[in-house]
Formats: structure tokens, C-alpha cells, sequence
């Protein structure tokens, strides 16, 4: 890779001090030319905020993700360099004390690293009433392939001075920087930081470093530095490593846990000019090695220094080489790495992979070409176009880069779910969650295939979740709330609350609608791409196996002829039982139960679907029973709802005779906005109250239905269950559930901006904005620098693109009902539906559909009522409004 040429000044997201929030400006450069939406840009070193920043830089292509950190940088209370493998997971054990206060962390006396609420040293330990060992499963932290350390300055050092910063070595935090800035260029998938700083004699020295995490070669990642010596000459030493002393230290309350997940296993030199190390996770057995090629070229001569092959106890390995720079003129060190891990197929051995693989790579230049043909595709597939404002159109790139990270490179041959955090961080230590329901939709209409392949997550772990039902008393397939290597229910049973620095119960593995949320996407696939063979193969036995379930979840009740669920814990997280009684659950939620008749329903479609085809391997796993679809029939039509009195859907069964929360105590003690109230369980429990005791919410739970369901469908479901549900009723119902909210999550403001969008579309707008952003303005006391918030993100891609154009899949039929909000003047994107391209163009007055030439069927269209039949090759413009 050749340098880039000097760009001029560019609009950027810019970071304020430190009691400031992190925001997108809308600065303009000289030629009054409006931001630039394909650029994220971080002018100065800001330590306070460089966690916050790392995350948002990650690259990564779905086989893997690297944070963005400093290539010198070590992980310290400022840096956190992290690598995540999809799929990589390890279990610790750890002695905790419920209960009861914490002193001394695990993490005290590791220097450079204390956690925000420990105690002043010498604190006393709390005493060991209630303490126990817990098993937590984490997505590994893998070892640090970006270490690449230079100094200025003559001779060769030793290994034992890898991690002193008195020795010489550049660090920007000790640095005399005259400038520092990274940009994320998101169309190519390239971070690139240029920085200027004066060494001790006062002569100033230019880098500039750029990578690349391949789309092409999803197991290889390029770092390429450029040294110029502005006023000066003389000797360079490089150290280029890879570094296995790693933990999982990211998530400040985990750091409470056990966190060493690798062990040594070899380090050794393949050759002249690369080395190679190999870890072993310590109880899930996965080995992990990498190899990395150094090089240094002067133009496009490869230089030849005399390297000095460094290790320490099999964890880390490193080349040491001395350059020569001449003033003004650049000199460039080229890193490629490869990654292999034991969970790979068609291999020898990590180790002999990457071996093979690294010897066999073509030149960084033609690398990172192949690198930005792949990103070329992706956007040409899954970019939205908005005329509206810099802002939202580069928070909205911004959201589907990360997006396109986390799963684009993923492949039928990689087992690896939807981490709610993206490869970007150990938030929610690395978990699927039910967040992968907000991102299969932005897949599923551009990708498909790849909502298949990640699907298959959860079909491989369907012998689990039987099991768990089975072990829980139950029918059919159980579900985990959070899900990692083997799909075992891997939910804490403790939280620590900072607030008390003690462990409270964690009871929220009862939210078994996670399985609701996996049969919504297997049917949302098999709508959008009439896939009946993946019904066949995979999505009929999930979906029948989770009706399965909850029909076996219901109760009963011959006098009312009802069926009823309880004991379960619905989205809204802050009930998992009435007042006095933690950890119950509740009965009757409205979410559980509508989804319920929802997905029997659906299982009843999906056996008339499948009814004499080809498909006795299925029926001979699932061996239905010869009364059990007229069961699913009958609960999905009879299953018990609550209302308030004034017909108001009741989040569960006793939720109107809970007291109102005193919102105006709580906003004058600890703040007005969302991320102060966020976790208003942490703060009622700090107060020996309980969020159970209160109309109050996390995020939207029966509004969720809302999301999921244009009103029309959620009318239908209602009354098919013998109930009303006038519009009256769920405009009241909408506003009595916003305004008790604490928008404690991130999907949040996804759900109250679609269900704003035809009642309230400023309203909307600015829930939208909100979710836009949600992580780009999350520099100060958020929790960004643990991971991006994949669902939010995705989620509020998925708002423009459906909510806005009214897009569903219904009836074999692509409908859509356009409601622009007044500052979106355009929305223009594609979608794949049925195996062919259709061009998507909404303004406030006009819907453009345009089909490619070829021959694919004609597709069948709704457009505000109005049917028409596209064929391939037509354009067609509807007039909006005048249905």
C-alpha cells in the first residue's frame, strides 16, 4: 500500500472535553460542501475518551473484529486493544459472595487497571456468607496482533522492557503530540491515524498507520506505517509482536470475575521474516494461531535489517529491527497477520494453516484491493441513501458498517450466532441475545443468505434447548436468554450492582421470548425469500419445537376457557415477578402471550405449507402428534389478555394496580435523562426497593407488539382472540407505556420512533435520531467502549428502510405505505425479495419501484391499497396520498 495523498480539512465527529458528550458535527470544509457521510473522523488524543473511540473503530468481516486501538497502546486504564473471534467462547469459574458488600476486586493490584467502584486500598474484603462458584462463559479475548512499537534512537532492548514506557518507546499518552487524528473511511473499510510528535531532542517525526480487517480473506488483517522524519536523520527501532498476554478486562463489573482465558502452547520464527504464536483456550479447548509477516520498504525497495527474534514463555513473540531514516523521506513497514483457529474446518492444524496461508498471500497493495472491491459490493447492496441532513446520513453508514462487521464475512462453515455487541467489546460478554430479531430483518432483505447461514446458530443448538426444555418439565425446544459456544443457557444468575458494590439475583433467564424472537425471524426469512427447502431443512423444526414449548408453557383454565402463561419475564426487564415475590415471574404478559398466538398461528401455516412434499426425514424428528396442530389452533386463538379499565393493554396481569413511580424524586436525584435512569433497578435496589413494586419500564414491552405488527395485524391477532382493540385503544396505550419508560436499552428508542411513525412523525424523527446515535453519542458515562450496540443499530437502519416506506411481506405480496417524517425529503435503496433486485425510491409524493432486466418471475406489489404486477425490467411510479 502506497501512502494516500494529503487530504483537505474534512468534517468530523469531534470530541468535546470530558464532561461533554461526544457528538456528529455538521462542520463544513472551506468549499462550503455539506459533511461527508462516508468519513468518521477523531481529531486529538483524548484518553478519557479513547475506549469510546476504539470500539467505533473496530474493523472486523464477521470471522473476526479488532478494536481500534493505538498500535503501541497496551491494555491500561486509557487503551484497550481487543481481538474477538466469532464463535470463540471460554468458561472461568469464580467465588462469589451475594449479597454482600465487595472490598478488594480481582482486578486490584494489576497496575494501570481499577475498577470505577472499587474501594480505597486496604479496603477490607466482605465476609463469605452467601458465597459460591459461578460459571460465566465469555467471548475470548484473542491475542493482540496490532503491537507495534517504535522509538527513535539507537540499539537493541530487551524483552523484559516490552511494557516500560521509560525505555523509549512512542506512546502518545507520554508523547509531546503536535497533531493526532483517526479516520474510519466506511465506503473502504480502512482506519487511518496520522499523528506528529517531537521526541526528546526536539526533532519531529510523521506517522501515519492504516489497516484493514479483509472481506476478501476473512482470516487475514494488514498494518501498514509510514515514517517520515521531518528534520532529522538517523536510526528507527521497530518491535513488531504478537501478544497473547491478554485477558478479558473490558467490562468494568466483570473485571470482578475470573479473566485469564489463554494458555501458552509455542512461539516460534517461520522464517526470515515472520513468527508465529499459538494459544489454547483453557477449558473449551479451542486453539488459536496467528502469524505475522513484518516488512519494510523504502518506495518500493524491500529492505533487508538484521532481526532480532524476541519471546517470552510461549505468550508473546516478536521481531526487532533497526532502520535508517533520512529526512523527508517515507519509510514503510508492512504487517500482515493470519488467523486460524481449531474451530476452522478443512485444516491440518492452526498453527500449519496460517503457516501455509501467510506464504501464499499476494502484496499488501493487491490485498487491500481486493479488500475495497468486496466493500464496494456490500454498500451497492445494503446502502440507504437520505436527502436529508450530513448527520443522520453518517450516523445511518455508520450503524450499517458495523452491522455488515459483525456477520458480512460469515460463511456456511462458521458456527457463530449474532453477539449483541458486535465483535467491538466483551459487553454482555460476547452473548446472542434475542437483539439478533432487529438485525436479521436489515439482512434478510438485502442478504438472505446470510440470514440462512446465521440461522443455523440456532438450528445446530436445537438439541440443547430440548434438553432444556426437557429438564425444565417441558415440550418442545427451550431457548436460552443468552446463548454462547454450545447454546447451554449461559445467563448470569448474579449482578453486580455498582451502586451497593454488591451482587443482587439475576433472574432474567426467564424471559424465554427469545425462542418468540427466533421463529419471528425463521418466518420473516421464509416470507421474504419463499424458501421452502430452508423450511424444510432447518426452520420448520425450529418454529414447531418453540410452539411446542410454550403450548406446554400454558395453563388452562375450563372455566373461561383460557389458556394462560405465567412465571415468565417479559422484554421490559424491570418485572421478573410481583411486589414481594422476585424471581416469579409474572403471568399473563401481553407481549408473551400475543406472540404466543402469534407463532401457533404460524406453526399451524407451516405444516399446511409443507403437507405432501417431500420432506419424511422431518415428520419422522418432529413426530407430531395426531391432536397437536388443532391444539396449536386452539390456544393460538384462545389465549387470556389483560386491560386496564379504560382499555389500555396490561403489560401483565396485576400491572394496573402497581403505584405510580415518583418520576419527579427520581429526575431531581439523579438526573433527567435516559442514561441516568437507564438502570433504575440498580438504583431502587440501592435504595432496598425493587423495580417490581412499579409501573415503570426498561424499554418497551407491549409496545414492542406494535413493532413487530403494523396495527392492522396487531387488531387482527387481538380480536382473533376474542378481544377489541380499537384504534382509540392503542393511541391511549401508546401513550400510557411512553411516558413510564427509562429507555434503559438502546433498542428502546428504536421501538417508540416506529410506533411514533404515523401518529407522530417529529416524534419519530427525533426517537430516531436518538437511535441513530445512540453509540456515536456515547462517549461519556455510556457503555459504547464495551462494544457497539448491534440490535440499535441495525434496528434503526431497519426504521428508514421499512417503517418509513410502510414496507411489509404479506400474503406473497410486497406491500408498502410510505410516511415520510417532514425533514426526510428522499429515501433511496435496494432490497432482494423473491431472488431478484427491486430499486426502492420514496419521496413525500412519489414511490419509484424499478426491477432489473432478466428472467425472474413478475412480482406482485401493494402500494397504499393498490395492487399492480412488476415485471423484471420495469420501472413504476406510484403518486402517494391518493388512495
Amino acid at each position: 500500500m502506497q501512502p494516500p495523498a494529503p487530504r483537505q480539512a474534512r468534517p468530523a465527529v469531534r470530541l468535546s472535553g470530558p464532561d461533554e458528550e461526544a457528538t456528529v458535527t455538521e462542520t463544513e470544509n472551506e468549499n462550503d460542501n455539506p459533511v461527508d457521510p462516508w468519513l468518521l473522523r477523531f481529531d486529538g488524543f483524548d484518553p478519557e475518551a479513547e475506549g469510546y473511540r476504539e470500539a467505533l473503530c473496530t474493523l472486523g468481516n464477521g470471522y473476526w473484529g479488532t478494536r481500534g486501538a493505538a498500535p503501541e497502546a497496551r491494555t491500561d486504564a486509557v487503551h484497550y486493544p481487543g481481538t474477538y473471534l466469532a464463535g470463540v467462547y471460554n468458561p472461568l469459574s469464580t467465588e462469589v459472595h451475594v449479597g454482600e458488600a465487595i472490598g478488594e476486586t480481582v482486578a486490584a493490584g494489576e497496575p494501570g487497571i481499577r475498577t470505577p467502584f472499587e474501594p480505597a486500598p486496604g479496603a477490607p474484603t466482605a465476609g463469605v456468607p452467601g458465597e459460591h462458584v459461578r460459571d460465566d462463559e465469555h467471548l475470548v479475548n484473542a491475542p493482540n496482533w496490532l503491537s507495534l512499537w517504535f522509538r527513535t534512537g539507537s540499539g537493541s532492548s530487551r524483552v523484559g522492557d516490552f511494557t516500560a514506557p521509560d525505555t523509549g518507546w512512542f506512546h502518545p499518552e507520554t508523547a509531546d503530540l503536535l497533531d493526532y487524528n483517526q479516520e474510519l473511511d466506511l465506503r473502504r473499510g480502512l482506519l487511518t491515524r496520522l499523528m506528529r510528535f517531537r521526541d526528546a531532542r526536539g526533532r519531529v517525526t510523521r506517522v501515519q498507520s492504516r489497516r484493514f480487517v479483509s472481506q476478501a480473506s476473512p482470516h487475514v488483517a494488514v498494518l501498514e506505517t509510514t515514517f517520515v522524519a521531518e528534520d532529522w536523520s538517523g536510526p528507527l527501532t521497530v518491535r513488531s509482536a504478537i501478544d497473547g498476554r491478554v485477558a478479558n478486562r473490558n467490562v468494568a463489573t466483570d473485571r470482578l470475575l475470573a479473566h485469564l482465558h489463554l494458555m501458552p502452547r509455542t512461539t516460534r520464527e517461520l522464517r526470515g521474516d515472520a513468527v508465529l504464536l499459538e494459544v489454547e483456550t483453557t477449558r473449551s479447548g479451542i486453539h488459536i494461531a496467528m502469524a505475522a509477516r513484518t516488512r519494510a520498504y523504502s518506495g518500493d525497495t524491500l529492505l533487508e535489517p538484521e532481526r532480532r527474534f524476541l519471546t517470552d514463555s510461549s505468550r508473546w513473540v516478536a521481531h526487532e529491527f533497526d532502520l535508517t531514516l533520512e529526512s523527508g523521506v517515507p519509510l514503510r513497514v508492512e504487517k500482515v497477520v493470519v488467523v486460524s483457529t481449531s474451530r476452522d474446518r478443512a485444516i491440518l492444524s492452526p498453527s500449519m494453516a496460517v503457516a501455509t496461508w501467510l506464504g501464499r498471500l499476494p502484496e499488501t497493495a493487491e490485498l487491500l484491493a481486493a479488500h475495497e472491491r468486496e466493500w464496494e459490493i456490500l454498500w451497492d447492496e445494503f446502502a440507504v441513501h437520505l436527502h436529508d441532513g450530513s448527520r443522520q446520513s453518517l450516523a445511518l453508514n455508520v450503524n450499517t458498517f458495523h452491522v455488515l462487521q459483525t456477520v458480512a464475512a460469515v460463511d456456511a462453515d462458521l458456527d457463530a450466532g449474532v453477539p449483541a455487541r458486535g465483535l467491538h467489546g466483551e459487553g454482555y460478554r460476547g452473548h446472542v441475545f434475542w437483539d439478533e430479531m432487529f438485525v436479521y430483518p436489515v439482512l434478510t432483505l438485502r442478504r438472505p443468505d446470510l440470514s440462512r447461514i446465521l440461522l443455523g446458530y440456532r438450528y445446530r443448538r436445537l438439541g440443547e434447548a430440548r434438553a432444556a426444555a426437557t429438564a425444565a418439565g417441558h415440550e418442545g425446544a427451550r431457548f436460552p436468554w443468552q446463548s454462547g459456544i454450545d447454546g447451554r443457557e449461559v445467563t448470569p444468575t448474579e449482578l453486580f450492582n455498582p451502586r451497593t458494590n454488591r451482587w443482587m439475583p439475576d433472574h432474567s433467564g426467564l424471559q424465554h421470548h427469545v425462542g418468540l424472537a427466533i421463529a419471528y425471524s425463521v418466518w420473516g426469512y421464509y416470507q421474504a425469500t419463499g424458501d421452502v427447502e430452508y423450511l424444510i431443512e432447518q426452520g420448520a423444526e425450529l418454529l414447531l419445537e418453540i410452539a411446542r414449548f410454550f403450548a406446554s408453557l400454558t395453563d388452562y383454565d375450563d372455566v373461561f376457557d383460557r389458556f394462560d402463561i405465567g412465571g415468565t419475564m417479559g422484554p421490559d426487564e424491570f418485572h421478573d415477578g410481583l411486589p414481594g415475590h422476585p424471581g416469579g415471574g409474572v403471568r399473563t404478559n401481553a407481549y408473551t402471550n400475543v406472540m404466543v398466538a402469534w407463532l401457533m398461528r404460524r406453526a399451524v401455516d407451516t405444516v399446511a405449507v409443507l403437507e405432501g412434499r417431500a420432506c419424511r426425514p422431518l415428520w419422522n424428528r418432529l413426530r407430531l402428534g395426531p391432536d397437536e396442530v388443532d391444539t396449536w389452533e386452539r390456544i393460538g386463538r384462545r389465549l387470556r389478555l389483560a386491560f386496564h379499565a379504560d382499555g389500555v393493554i396490561s403489560q401483565f396481569d396485576g400491572y394496573e394496580a402497581l403505584p405510580e413511580l415518583d418520576w419527579a424524586h427520581y429526575r431531581d436525584t439523579y438526573g433527567s435523562t435516559d442514561r441516568s435512569l437507564g438502570r433504575l433497578d440498580l438504583i431502587l435496589n440501592a435504595e432496598g426497593d425493587s423495580s417490581n413494586n412499579y409501573r415503570v419500564a426498561k424499554q418497551a414491552d407491549v409496545l414492542m407488539l406494535l413493532y413487530l405488527f403494523s396495527a392492522e395485524e396487531l387488531r387482527d391477532l387481538v380480536e382473533e382472540l376474542g378481544y377489541s382493540l380499537s384504534p382509540d385503544q392503542i393511541r391511549r396505550t401508546v401513550e400510557f407505556y411512553r411516558t413510564r419508560s427509562t429507555h434503559g436499552s438502546t433498542l428502546s428508542n428504536v421501538v417508540h420512533s416506529w410506533v411514533d411513525a404515523r401518529a407522530d412523525r417529529e416524534r419519530s424523527w427525533d426517537s430516531l435520531c436518538r437511535a441513530l446515535t445512540s453509540d456515536l453519542d456515547n462517549g461519556r458515562g455510556g457503555t459504547t467502549h464495551e462494544g457497539i450496540h448491534l440490535g440499535a443499530m441495525a434496528g434503526s437502519v431497519d426504521m428508514v428502510v421499512r417503517c418509513y416506506t410502510g414496507l411489509e411481506i404479506r400474503d406473497d405480496m410486497l406491500w408498502l405505505h410510505p410516511v415520510l417524517p417532514a425533514r426526510l425529503e428522499k429515501i433511496a435503496f435496494s432490497i432482494n425479495y423473491r431472488d431478484q433486485s427491486v430499486h426502492v425510491e420514496v419521496t413525500p409524493t412519489t414511490l419509484r419501484l424499478q426491477l432489473p432486466s432478466g428472467g425472474a418471475t413478475p412480482i406482485r406489489v401493494r402500494v397504499e391499497g393498490r395492487e399492480a404486477q412488476l415485471y423484471p425490467g420495469q420501472t413504476h411510479d406510484f403518486v402517494l396520498g391518493t388512495a
